[in-house]
């Protein structure tokens, strides 16, 4: 990827990066997306992000690259595997990390994706994202050597989810968490 990168400008929304795969979005988007953002958190301090992905087909490669993105610029990424939004926020906050991004379609149709993003615990949207849309046009990159870790945090989130229960059933023994799949 070179280092100026338009995004599409359809893709910038208000609360989220989303857009038609394929057509409007594809990997060198993820990329360019992650290293605006990586360069964002940085230059706000921060040195950890937090990386999921959903269960769309696209969406472990649209990770990969993220993951490349963000660790160019230095950044550690704690990457998380596969789940829903709200369990990345849970590993955003359990393991204190600076920020978080989702790989996600959200609730669009499947020949959608996108990412949603979060920064020192508070939502990334509106003038941040088109930041981040400007930032990766001009190609303002910090570069940098950054690492990443696998956690499977499922087990944990799913316990505290099933913490405040108060129905009848018990719920853990009706949950089966399955190996990841990496």
């Amino acid at each position: 990827m070179s280092r100026k990168y338009e995004l599409h400008p359809t893709i910038l929304r208000e609360y989220d990066i989303r857009g038609v795969v394929g057509e409007t979005l594809g990997p060198q988007d993820f990329e360019a997306a992650a290293r605006a953002f990586g360069t964002m958190v940085t230059e706000a301090g921060g040195k950890s992000v937090v990386l999921g992905y959903d269960g769309r087909v696209h969406s472990p490669g649209f990770e990969a690259v993220t993951l490349e993105g963000l660790k160019a610029c230095g950044l550690s990424v704690l990457r998380v595997g596969c789940g829903p939004s709200p369990m990345l926020y849970f590993a955003s906050h359990y393991f204190d990390a600076d920020a978080a991004m989702m790989v996600t379609g959200s609730h669009n149709p499947p020949n959608y994706n996108g990412i949603k993003m979060n920064l020192k615990g508070r939502p990334f949207f509106g003038e941040n994202i088109q930041t981040l849309g400007a930032r990766a046009k001009a190609g303002t990159f910090l570069d940098g050597e950054g690492c990443e870790e696998i956690h499977d945090i499922r087990r944990v989130y799913v316990e505290r989810l099933v913490k405040d229960y108060k129905g009848t059933r018990e719920l853990l023994s009706l949950i089966h968490i399955s190996e990841p799949t990496r």
